[in-house]
């Protein structure tokens, strides 16, 4: 029975581990994309490349923010 917990514990540590690199991957993938994508907005309009670079890091600073809270809950489960 104390086996069965602490393999458990291990297994949600684990996997709370594994959940905060996924996060780190996927916002790293999705603020890659939105700075290829800026980076073609202003190759198509050169005009506009210093709205699309403002829009493009405010965006990036939302994806930051959204990995960083997944990530906290991800290290409030291990250590919990």
């Amino acid at each position: 029975m104390v086996l069965q917990a602490v393999a458990g514990a291990a297994l949600g540590k684990a996997g709370a581990a594994i959940a905060a690199g996924v996060a780190a991957i996927a916002a790293a993938i999705g603020i890659g994309n939105i700075g290829k994508s800026a980076l073609e907005a202003g190759a198509r309009q050169p005009e506009q490349a210093g709205h699309y670079r403002m829009t493009g890091i405010i965006i990036a600073a939302l994806v930051e923010g959204a990995c960083l809270f997944a990530i906290v809950v991800c290290l409030l489960g291990i250590l919990r």
